[in-house]
């Protein structure tokens, strides 16, 4: 699909395409109502902007299409296709890193109470490990924040890819 033919979609198959990109009606809504774009650019500061007033309730329900970093995503509740191949550098053979995010994974989850997110793609299974344990040490305002710019760097790189 390109730029032109995303602009002349109708509103509901617009909206479906963008909740592939992040689970949130009304952040869809608000990017498939910024339309016509004239370059990607403008679709991806339409998607910043929109993310910018993410609720709560809109932060867990789209949480909930991301699997954890390292495991496999269910095809069920997951964008599978997608996180799979997001998290394509991160080498499923190597046991201890698997260990490692794992037990990341875990202290994350226990610090904040949500999965951690991640923009994979394009990141080794170390440069995760390595942002995952930097976070950490952030305040939950600061980790709600930075969870929410990883939310935009995903949704904009799966429309990136939709659009191409």
């Amino acid at each position: 699909m390109t730029l032109a033919e995303f602009n002349e979609l109708d509103d509901a198959a617009a909206r479906e395409r963008l909740l592939v990109c992040l689970d949130v009606p009304r952040w869809a809504d608000a990017v498939a109502g910024g339309r016509p774009y004239d370059d990607i650019g403008q679709v991806e500061a339409a998607m910043t902007a929109a993310s910018a007033t993410i609720t709560d309730d809109e932060f867990e329900q789209a949480l909930a299409r991301h699997p954890r970093i390292g495991e496999r995503a269910d095809a069920a509740k997951h964008d599978a296709a997608h996180s799979t191949r997001e998290q394509s550098g991160v080498d499923q053979d190597d046991a201890d890193l698997a260990r490692r995010l794992e037990e990341g994974n875990r202290a994350y989850e226990e610090r904040f109470g949500r999965v951690f997110i991640v923009r994979a793609a394009g990141r080794s299974g170390q440069d995760i490990l390595d942002h995952l344990q930097h976070r950490l040490d952030n305040t939950d305002e600061l980790e709600r924040a930075a969870t929410i710019d990883q939310l935009t760097q995903i949704a904009q790189l799966r429309i990136r890819e939709a659009l191409s």
